[in-house]
């Protein structure tokens, strides 16, 4: 069995076959996905925008501009290329889950939750965005939607710890005690961090 190339041999595979066909979107990306994994930003930003310019309607290579921008904490140049990848990809659900997180790290909600809305109608086994819309709909006072929301969100993945933090704090919120301490009991059972203002409430609740 041949052993798996290493990344930097991975590299060196893509930007040889660029020398002979340089307008290839894909290998640009391909390439610049490897950049990213060992974190030579700008290398990888380079690649990935080389791979727009032969590919414009490449979405995902958008989506990594933007990742790149998070990473530098440029939340508007994030959202920006997002919207991009939308535009090139209409029922791009990765784009409008990202979008909607941006926005909600700006305040944005209605913005934020129509983003959201938009990313687990076209994809509605998007984890992450089930979640970060349930805590759109919570901060937007609407805790039906937001415990519906984060219920989706173990249909698909069970264990996913923030979605049961999430829950306990809407059922705070609801009074439903027991529910509350059932789902912050397993987010710490997980390795989730609950945060001690929730811990001691629902510690003062439990027999």
């Amino acid at each position: 069995m041949a052993e798996k190339p290493t990344i930097e041999e991975y590299i060196a595979k893509q930007r040889a076959a660029l020398i002979s066909n340089a307008d290839c979107g894909m290998t640009h990306y391909n390439l610049a996905t490897a950049l990213l994994n060992l974190r030579k930003f700008d290398d990888a930003e380079h690649e990935f925008n080389e791979a727009i310019r032969c590919s414009p309607n490449l979405a995902e290579a958008f989506v990594q501009l933007g990742g790149i921008c998070l990473q530098r904490g440029d939340l508007e140049g994030c959202l920006k290329y997002n919207q991009a990848s939308v535009n090139a990809r209409p029922r791009f659900a990765e784009g409008y889950g990202n979008i909607g997180f941006v926005e909600l790290q700006r305040g944005n909600i209605d913005k934020a939750i129509t983003a959201l809305e938009k990313a687990v109608k076209y994809n509605s086994m998007f984890v992450q965005a089930y979640v970060t819309l349930a805590n759109a709909y919570l901060f937007d006072g609407r805790i039906e939607k937001s415990i519906e929301a984060n219920l989706k969100a173990l249909e698909i993945n069970p264990d996913f710890a923030v979605a049961h933090n999430n829950l306990a704090i809407a059922y705070l919120q609801k009074n439903e005690i027991e529910k509350a301490i059932e789902h912050c009991d397993k987010a710490n059972a997980m390795g989730y961090e609950v945060a001690p203002e929730i811990i001691k409430e629902i510690d003062q609740h439990r027999r």
